[in-house]
């Protein structure tokens, strides 16, 4: 006997403890989706010992987390009429009050600067002692500010667009947990919401702690969609093949299980739920109808060949069961190639994915042959699909083509390829915190408005070490400092700097009488002077004493970087190592360019250089693969070709559409490949079967093979395209092109393995069709006696 015959006899005669056991898995799975957590910081593409993470922890170290911030603006002139100005305050205030924030700064909490010449100090006041009671007294205070204190310009107020903000300062250890997500959700967003409903006025917010937490709610809402969409397409299509209501039921029980397979091995490796590991689930409903639609395809035909339920079902296990996992292996292969990025976030969707479409497998060939074993047999209405005259009509359309327009398909796919390798030269490569943020989104669109408004709402950090303590206050430090902001003020993607700069040109306009012509860097006269009165000053009024450390050796440079991509970023961080080479000499000062902004950007060029040993991998293991089932190295060429020009089609496609690579499309390869390369297995597999039935009669052997495969690859492939189509629906622009590049690699596929396929094969006939070639593999795909009992349906049709 057989493996796979005592696999399908164990399955049909422990049929009811076996279904005990899968209840019971199911159910301690679904008690681990209690453990699932959302991420709550960006993802971080580089592995943990990577220089530029090493710089960025260095960074954090001495600083603190960066991204604390939530701003607060609205750009509405009736702000400064007096109600509103003072209700504007009024919520600053009130949400300072909340244990979630460290503190707030808001118009109403500017105080001005001035010399105290009889303490020799610098003290601070209030830029009004009571709340104004008329607009006139508004307007009064917006001229002083706008005009008399540039210190708090492009932070607290845009002069230019009359544009005013509110800084709220959340506490650091909240900032990367639940607890600021609750915060924001349930907090901060009805007080803003009642603010704005109240005064009637639009409050735009930004801030990396509200873009984490609000980005995260839309991943979390559409895994929901994408369930219950993957789930409604797939079955309607399954019904529209099988017309069959009982096959439907079945099939999408059996997916439904699969997902929560998939929630339940996410909480119980503890991952979190990101962007990614997000698509997991509707990814294994797409994957999983294929399964059933080869299984229960199968049952049906051998059900109308003889009509003995028994020996139909133990055949469908025995036969397909083998070839089933095969193809499953080598898609899971696609998605374990991730596992060797060293990227945290890749390597869990690697895994989660690979270990779940195994598990579909499982489940697929344990609940389908099991359930049909309690039902009666498929009347003749539900075998009816079998012979469907539209799907013979494509079927025979494709002999037609094989057979007489072999020349006409070689060409067809030469110009494809040319046309593929000119698009590919024209691909971009992108990365940005928030270019695949759903761009429909309300807090999307508000970090438009900050862009525009503010320069930017991304941090990018500057880090100056002066090698010695207390060096960075030395007035050639600042000066040198002063010549390195300049280039980032005239840099347009980069908005203006925030450092300890402010600080000194702020106190040096204080010393002359808070007259704004004074705001600027003191000469080495002045200096002495101001800085004993800084000494004396045991003001509170600087807002910026993390831009220096506690030893004074370290200085911050912060500036906001806007949604620009990776190209954009290299000639960027060129033109400031030039200048920082230039003004902070390497012997006096070692100089460090990071933040989140740099780190994701960096990662994504880490991703993009992956993509090429992923992708190579996944070609290196399936060939490896097929070089042991068929034992033929003229075979893997073959059989590599048909899905390797799907890939190169896809890729001039985006270099044609303006689709860039970026960390959410680097999949699209790797994951089609695995899929697609299913198809080639079935076929050849198929192939090599007829060639041993047929004597080594190449062209009928391609054409059994053809008329026997081509129905099941047409059903699955148009399930697979239909099933990832689904997340063009998604508003992140990365899970849109990523469904939208697979299921057009697919359905490429898909044409590759049924036309370009069999007309290599007859093609050259002579070279690769010999006993010597096809060498008997170490397992068997498909078992002789399908052959014999496929040939002898032939017969009978025939």
């Amino acid at each position: 006997m057989t493996f796979w015959a005592y696999i399908s006899r164990f399955i049909i005669k422990g049929r009811i403890p076996i279904l005990i056991v899968l209840a019971v898995i199911t159910y301690l799975l679904a008690t681990q989706m209690k453990n699932i957590r959302f991420s709550h910081t960006e993802a971080n593409l580089l592995p943990k010992n990577h220089e530029v993470n090493l710089e960025y922890n260095k960074f954090l170290k001495i600083f603190g987390e960066e991204g604390n911030l939530i701003i607060l603006a609205t750009k509405d002139s009736t702000i400064f009429t007096a109600e509103k100005f003072n209700n504007w305050n009024a919520l600053s205030k009130q949400l300072d009050t909340l244990p979630q924030i460290d503190f707030t700064v808001s118009i109403g909490d500017v105080k001005k600067l001035y010399k105290d010449t009889e303490n020799q100090r610098f003290d601070v006041k209030p830029i009004y002692n009571n709340k104004p009671t008329s607009d006139k007294e508004v307007k009064e205070i917006k001229k002083d500010l706008f005009e008399n204190l540039p210190f708090f310009d492009n932070f607290l107020f845009n002069k230019n667009t009359g544009t005013i903000r509110t800084v709220i300062y959340v506490k650091k250890d909240i900032v990367n947990t639940a607890e600021r997500e609750k915060f924001i959700l349930k907090v901060l967003n009805p007080a803003i919401e009642k603010f704005e409903q109240d005064n009637n006025i639009d409050v735009k917010v930004s801030g990396m702690p509200y873009i984490r937490t609000m980005n995260s709610k839309s991943i979390t809402d559409e895994i929901g969609i994408f369930v219950i969409l993957a789930l409604a397409v797939t079955s309607i299509l399954f019904f529209f093949f099988f017309r069959s209501h009982r096959a439907t039921l079945i099939t999408m029980l059996v997916v439904s299980i699969g997902v929560v397979w998939a929630f339940g091995f996410i909480g119980l490796f503890g991952y979190e739920i990101t962007v990614l590991t997000a698509l997991i689930p509707p990814l294994i409903i797409v994957i999983g109808v294929p399964n059933c639609i080869f299984l229960i395809n199968k049952y049906q035909q051998e059900i109308r060949e003889h009509g003995n339920q028994a020996k139909s079902l133990q055949r469908v296990i025995s036969k397909i069961g083998n070839a089933t996992l095969m193809t499953n292996v080598t898609t899971a292969s696609g998605f374990a190639t991730f596992i060797f990025t060293k990227s945290k976030l890749l390597n869990e969707f690697g895994i989660i994915a690979s270990v779940n479409i195994l598990a579909i497998f499982i489940l697929s060939l344990l609940i389908i042959p099991i359930i049909y074993s309690f039902l009666p047999k498929p009347k003749y209405k539900h075998l009816k699909h079998l012979e469907k005259r539209w799907v013979d009509k494509i079927v025979s359309w494709m002999e037609r083509t094989v057979r007489h327009k072999r020349i006409t398909v070689f060409i067809t796919t030469v110009v494809i390829i040319i046309f593929s390798i000119i698009g590919v030269y024209m691909i971009r490569v992108s990365g940005s915190l928030i270019e695949d943020m759903p761009k429909g989104k309300p807090f999307y669109k508000d970090i438009v408005f900050f862009e525009k408004e503010f320069g930017g709402i991304m941090p990018l950090e500057i880090i100056i070490d002066t090698k010695r303590k207390k060096g960075v206050m030395k007035l050639s430090t600042l000066k040198r400092m002063d010549e390195l902001v300049e280039i980032i003020d005239e840099i347009p993607e980069l908005s203006p700097t925030v450092s300890i700069l402010n600080v000194v040109k702020y106190s040096k306009q204080a010393y002359y009488n808070g007259n704004p012509k004074y705001y600027q860097l003191p000469t080495s006269q002045e200096q002495n002077f101001i800085l004993s009165y800084a000494k004396n000053s045991n003001s509170n009024a600087d807002l910026l004493n993390n831009f220096v450390d506690s030893t004074g050796q370290y200085a911050r440079i912060t500036t906001f970087m806007k949604d620009i991509g990776t190209d954009k970023m290299e000639r960027i961080e060129e033109r400031l190592q030039a200048r920082i080479d230039k003004v902070l000499p390497a012997e006096k000062y070692t100089v460090t360019i990071t933040g989140k902004a740099l780190v994701f950007l960096k990662g994504t060029n880490y991703l993009i250089r992956n993509l090429v040993v992923s992708l190579s991998l996944a070609i290196l293991i399936i060939s490896i693969f097929m070089a042991w089932m068929f034992k033929s190295f003229k075979m893997i060429v073959i059989s590599l070709l048909p899905n390797i020009l799907p890939l190169l089609v896809t890729a001039g496609l985006m270099g044609y559409l303006g689709v860039p690579i970026k960390p959410s499309t680097i999949l699209v390869f790797s994951i089609a490949f695995g899929i697609s390369v299913d198809d080639t297995i079935h076929f050849l597999a198929k192939y090599r079967q007829e060639l041993q039935a047929n004597n080594w009669k190449i062209k009928k052997s391609v054409f059994n093979a053809l008329r026997e495969t081509g129905i099941s690859m047409f059903y699955t492939s148009i399930v697979l395209f239909f099933g990832f189509l689904v997340f063009i629906v998604s508003s992140f622009g990365g899970t849109i092109a990523l469904g939208g590049l697979v299921s057009v690699t697919l359905l490429f596929a898909m044409v590759s393995n049924l036309l370009l396929l069999p007309s290599l094969l007859l093609a050259l006939e002579n070279r690769i069709a010999n006993k010597k070639e096809f060498k008997k593999p170490p397992i068997q795909i498909l078992t002789d006696e399908e052959g014999d009992d496929i040939t002898q349906n032939l017969k009978e049709k025939n």
